[in-house]
């Protein structure tokens, strides 16, 4: 996020934000002081965070950094039934890989015993009543956007019999569902969330922190706004979802006349094109085994972008360019996130060389028992971080896809007679192409010149074509998933007639490539460390491997112009 340090260029050239324009207004006009700005990211943890959290993490954090004020991590565990401590710690975990760190850790259970008192002074003001209606009639009873409300049949009951009922709810006297505590506002109101909303339900489960304390728990409408209070919060910022939750919100805050008023801003939250950002459509996805878990590299999820490899600082970039509005705008393009990890990717990333789809080559002038070693750049753009040993032997590896036997004109890579170079290391040409019984190619045989040592021809020779190798002699056996999009359309909630969102999940979405050969200085790779493979992509040492056996998954392909040509060949 923008930071109070940028200068002003940096700022006139930033997205809009009109959070920012409000409190900036408000330190113009004195009624407020700028390091007096406090904030709060509230998640439930009732599943990881994802991409769109991402939003909502770089504003909060964001704008209080911008200000020089505060930024809280509350967790919003109203629902025992749904959160884990599992959860809880996801969420922390993938705060600070964004880069941020809070002010105060803080949870809404911090808080029952002080919202239990206000219930209970709502219900002595006769603002609050406890209704023993059934969930369906409660819900058949407050109407539509073209149905009125009709009142509670235990609207009108007495302030002590309520707070009665309310003391004996919260003894643990009654079971689940046998009635609420809900407040008193108008049934007949245009805001269907001002109808005598509930505050309380009966739910005997436990608590991921509280236990077996409470039996009675607050809804989150009646727990957000006090929350925000008690913390000092200023700005209390939300998506466009809650801006009709707003009057409900300010209610509770008159009713109880809290010495702090927070203001509720909402924003237009983040979407992104080929996924979906449900947390409901997630857990199923998980809990029906789409996918491998909440940090499958394919999810939208934080920790599954972690583990794929994505740069946490184009994450932030990426929400940063998008802007803060109140608009609901169109789906966010995927291909401008993609681009901007790709643009961190390759200022950052170390250079490797694997072979995916190996192909065996003979190199039969080279001695068979001798090998030697090549210089190669960790970064083109980056000498400083100078060169590394890659070991070369008789026998090496390319890519399958590196060799043609019949090639067209415009191809510069291996083919019979043809001649190219290996990175960092010589020029080879191709002699003799050796087949299987099947007739698959399964080895080269190739020639090279000694006097192009370090891919440089003596005779200042031009060869078009470079390819990437291993040596079969010091290749470490790697696992490789090659990971893209989980779903095969724009908008996945665009599903054929009759059917749902999953059918549309890409069953390619993940090729798993067994043997593949690495050079031997990524068999201690660290999980997490990203690399490019040259000519092939970004990709992530994963958790699942070990130095006899390393795993990696792609991130990110690079960009292929010979794709195009193959397409164009492909079409004739």
């Amino acid at each position: 996020m923008a930071s109070a340090s940028d200068d002003s260029s940096e700022a006139a050239e930033a997205p809009p934000n009109f959070i920012h324009d409000i409190i900036d207004e408000e330190v113009r006009d004195g009624s407020r002081a700028q390091g007096d700005v406090c904030t709060r990211f509230p998640p439930e943890p009732n599943g990881y965070l994802h991409i769109g959290h991402a939003k909502s993490i770089c504003l909060n954090f964001g704008t209080a950094i911008k200000y020089g004020g505060r930024c809280n991590l509350r967790f919003d565990d109203t629902n025992p039934t749904k959160e884990k401590q599992d959860f809880v710690d996801a969420i922390q975990r993938d705060i600070r890989w964004l880069g941020f760190e809070w002010d105060r850790l803080l949870y809404a259970s911090d808080y029952y015993d002080q919202l239990y008192r206000w219930a209970e002074q709502l219900i002595e003001d006769g603002k609050a009543y406890v209704d023993e209606g059934t969930a369906e009639e409660i819900s058949k009873a407050r109407g539509d956007f073209y149905k009125p409300g009709v009142d509670s049949p235990y609207r009108d009951r007495p302030p002590a019999e309520s707070l009665d009922l309310f003391r004996r709810m919260r003894a643990g006297e009654f079971p689940d569902g046998k009635m609420v505590l809900r407040a008193k506002i108008d049934m007949q109101s245009g805001n269907l969330n001002m109808r005598d909303p509930t505050l309380y339900r009966i739910l005997h489960a436990t608590h991921h922190r509280t236990g077996d304390d409470w039996c009675i728990y607050p809804m989150y409408d009646f727990a957000h706004g006090q929350s925000d209070a008690i913390e000092g919060i200023t700005h209390s910022i939300c998506t466009l979802e809650f801006e009709a939750h707003r009057p409900l919100y300010d209610w509770f805050l008159e009713q109880l006349a809290l010495p702090n008023r927070p203001r509720q801003i909402e924003f237009s939250g983040l979407t992104l094109s080929y996924t979906v950002l449900s947390k409901r459509y997630l857990r199923q996805l998980v809990e029906q085994e789409h996918v491998s878990g909440w940090d499958d590299p394919r999810m939208p999820t934080l920790a599954g972008m972690r583990r794929r490899g994505y740069a946490p600082e184009a994450i932030v970039a990426f929400c940063d360019r998008l802007g803060v509005s109140k608009r609901e705008g169109g789906m966010g393009d995927v291909s401008l996130f993609e681009f901007l990890q790709r643009e961190r990717l390759n200022a950052s990333a170390p250079r490797r060389m694997a072979v995916l789809r190996p192909l065996r080559v003979v190199i039969t002038n080279y001695p068979e028992d001798e090998s030697e070693e090549f210089d190669a750049i960790e970064h083109p753009e980056h000498p400083e971080r100078g060169t590394r040993k890659v070991p070369f032997s008789r026998v090496l590896y390319i890519e399958r896809d590196d060799f043609r036997e019949d090639a067209p004109k415009k191809w510069f890579r291996l083919a019979p007679g043809r001649e190219v170079r290996l990175r960092n290391a010589c020029l080879i040409i191709c002699k003799e192409v050796i087949k299987d019984d099947a007739g698959e190619v399964v080895e080269l045989r190739c020639e090279w010149d000694p006097q192009s040592r370090g891919g440089t021809p003596a005779d200042g020779r031009r060869v078009k074509g470079t390819l990437h190798w291993v040596s079969a002699a010091h290749a470490v056996d790697a696992e490789v998933r090659l990971y893209d999009r989980l779903f095969r359309v724009e908008n996945p909630m665009d599903a054929p007639e009759g059917q749902d969102y999953l059918a549309n999940l890409d069953p390619d979405s993940l090729e798993v490539l067994m043997g593949c050969k690495i050079e031997p200085s990524l068999a201690n790779a660290v999980a997490g460390a990203t690399v490019q493979f040259e000519r092939l992509g970004y990709f992530c040492a994963d958790r699942d491997g070990s130095p006899e056996r390393p795993v990696f998954n792609r991130t990110l392909t690079l960009r292929d112009s010979w794709a195009k040509l193959e397409r164009k060949f492909a079409s004739g």
